[in-house]
């Protein structure tokens, strides 16, 4: 294998090679890093490397190796982490110049144990200041850039992530989700996003863990990767009340079962829209041509229109307090040097009421359970990820997106309404790669489960990747 092959082959791959001694953890991170020092320049997706420490990682997982040691899931695989989550000595910015010089003591939870799992961390990835934004450019490192077309944005807020997984510069990278920022990068450059169930992945670092709208998810090229992620990542850790009591399952089991009999007689909902007024023709076209896939597994496919949408209004007062209350203590001092898009999100969640917060609460718990009654007649719900293909890296975040040449809205109630109610509901939900437009920039499918069916999820997806593979394509500089 040549070192490009080596940087798109899966890590379930890798890791098998590594097992068989047939690849060394040295060559694979020596063909990583090569790539990385050869594109990083171009898309901008990391905002800090540990490159000698992960050599070092390397050639100490190639000794175990041949000393017969046992070996872990991801034994001498390179995995990334997006600039949100904690990582033990490895500067961890928030995207801000508010935490420039931060370095923690200490892993997240699913840092730990892809550690654990023998995979070698590379690197943090870009994200925008606090992940407030769905377009991945920050004061602090500038633009992130979309491999399929640099003149177009990853997405965001995991668009670092993204970006690093669709260019080959690391087969694992750990997003987070706190309206769809695994899910809408995902679509944007042709890879994988999962979301799983609300504390399937626990995230302690939150600082509302009882309101937690965050998820940490695999943002991966191939579904047995994202499921060999979250089999390392998931389980439940005392830090997070909703990963409390939560078993540890096997999610790769569900690929041996690839395009099985196990779809067949699921009932399937699909929805064209969930709020918005616009999508664009070829999305429209691409994602609708994939319920071909349920069909011929013997799937019922319903069209439906699931008054999910009103909820945005209250979605925002939850975000915007939060970030207010998070960062109010910083703005007189770095006023300059704060995404404007973040210090307009921190003037609006001051001027809500408690009882703004407080309404929104419980609005969020009628969402959920106006979900689950949903998930009562259906197994899955199939959307669009994003109403079109990846907009302009340079798109200012506070103006309105064009969807078939018409002024739509704003990012989130036209571009991405699908991702941020099942942030609210904490449902599983992932975005897959289903088809690429004329100009070569990829189209992402949405499949939604009830609570802790990441199974059904994972399966359903799996399918499509049988049917309409796509980790062969490979975007050119």
């Amino acid at each position: 294998m040549n070192k490009n092959d080596i940087c798109f082959t899966s890590a379930t791959d890798l890791a098998r090679l590594v097992k068989k001694r047939e690849i060394s953890p040295v060559e694979i991170m020596d063909a990583i890093i090569s790539r990385i020092e050869q594109y990083n320049v171009l898309i901008n997706a990391f905002s800090d490397l540990c490159l000698d420490n992960a050599l070092k990682a390397a050639q100490k997982a190639e000794s175990d190796v041949v000393k017969n040691d046992t070996l872990g899931l991801l034994h001498g695989v390179p995995f990334s982490v997006k600039d949100l989550l904690i990582t033990k000595d490895v500067r961890t910015t928030f995207g801000s110049y508010i935490f420039e010089n931060n370095i923690p003591i200490e892993d997240a939870p699913c840092v730990h144990r892809l550690k654990k799992a023998g995979g070698i961390l590379i690197g943090k990835t870009t994200t925008p200041e606090f992940g407030h934004k769905a377009l991945t450019d920050s004061p602090l490192f500038g633009i992130t850039r979309n491999p399929w077309n640099l003149e177009r944005t990853p997405g965001g807020s995991s668009g670092g992530a993204s970006a690093a997984v669709a260019a080959g510069l690391g087969p694992l990278a750990v997003g987070t989700d706190g309206g769809g920022s695994v899910r809408i990068p995902a679509s944007c450059t042709g890879i994988i996003g999962l979301k799983a169930t609300l504390g399937r992945v626990p995230h302690p670092q939150s600082p509302d863990l009882f309101g937690n709208l965050s998820h940490i998810g695999p943002m991966t090229r191939t579904i047995s990767d994202a499921a060999l992620m979250l089999d390392v990542m998931a389980g439940p850790d005392i830090g997070d009340p909703h990963s409390c009591g939560l078993f540890k399952d096997d999610y790769q089991t569900v690929i041996i079962n690839k395009g099985s009999k196990l779809l067949k007689g699921m009932k399937v909902a699909w929805s064209a829209t969930l709020g918005n007024t616009q999508v664009e023709s070829e999305v429209l076209e691409i994602t609708k041509a994939s319920l071909k896939v349920f069909d011929n597994f013997g799937c019922e496919i319903e069209e439906v229109a699931p008054d999910f949408e009103s909820f945005e209004d209250f979605y925002l007062v939850l975000m915007y307090s939060n970030l207010a209350a998070r960062l109010n203590q910083y703005v007189e001092s770095y006023q300059k040097k704060i995404d404007p898009s973040l210090r307009y999100a921190i003037e609006k969640g001051n001027q809500y009421a408690a009882t703004d917060l407080q309404k929104s609460i419980y609005m969020r718990s009628q969402l959920f359970q106006k979900i689950q009654n949903f998930f009562n007649k259906f197994d899955l719900l199939i959307t669009p990820t994003l109403s079109s293909p990846a907009l302009e890296a340079t798109h200012n975040a506070l103006d309105p997106i064009t969807v078939n040449g018409e002024i739509s809205g704003s990012l989130r109630g036209a571009w991405y309404p699908y991702t941020h109610p099942f942030n609210m509901s904490g449902n599983p939900a992932i975005s897959i790669p289903c088809g690429w437009t004329k100009d070569d920039l990829p189209v992402g499918l949405q499949i939604v489960g009830p609570w802790l069916k990441e199974k059904d999820v994972l399966l359903a997806a799996a399918a499509i990747e049988v049917e309409k593979p796509w980790s062969h394509k490979r975007p050119s500089f």
